[in-house]
């Protein structure tokens, strides 16, 4: 079994699909690789299962996520006719970090009050109280 812990952004939104054994998310998370100092797009497809699967059925692509869970390389046929491999993860985990338009969002306006704040008053020596507990 292989151990998958991996942080990255949705390379598409989320699909929910209902299969006989329940719900399933079905989403592709982009992983930056650094080889020889160019940089590399490696690609997890994940599947989240049951009813975590169908409350997270809103994510979509660019939102940064960690997942952690069971892996597994699959093979599959490429459109060439040769035989290509990739990396699966079932999903025990999810962790979103932030969508990737967050900073394009205006930041809210900082509210302002519209009466003066309440003053304090000093406190008087006669005010306190003569039973101290210590």
């Amino acid at each position: 079994m292989i151990s998958i812990t991996a942080a990255g952004r949705l390379g598409r939104d989320a699909e929910l699909r209902q299969t006989q054994g329940g719900a399933v998310l079905s989403f592709s998370v982009a992983i930056d690789v650094y080889r020889s100092g160019a940089k590399e797009t490696a690609w997890i497809d994940c599947s989240l299962w049951g009813k975590r699967g169908e409350s997270l059925a809103f994510l979509s692509k660019g939102t940064a996520v960690t997942v952690t869970g069971s892996g597994d390389l699959v093979e599959y046929p490429k459109k060439d006719g040769t035989t290509g491999t990739k990396l699966t993860c079932r999903v025990d985990q999810i962790t979103l970090q932030s969508k990737r338009d967050d900073s394009s969002q205006p930041a809210p306006a900082p509210v302002q009050r519209s009466d003066p704040a309440p003053r304090q008053t000093a406190v008087q020596a006669d005010d306190l109280d003569d039973d101290i507990p210590f």
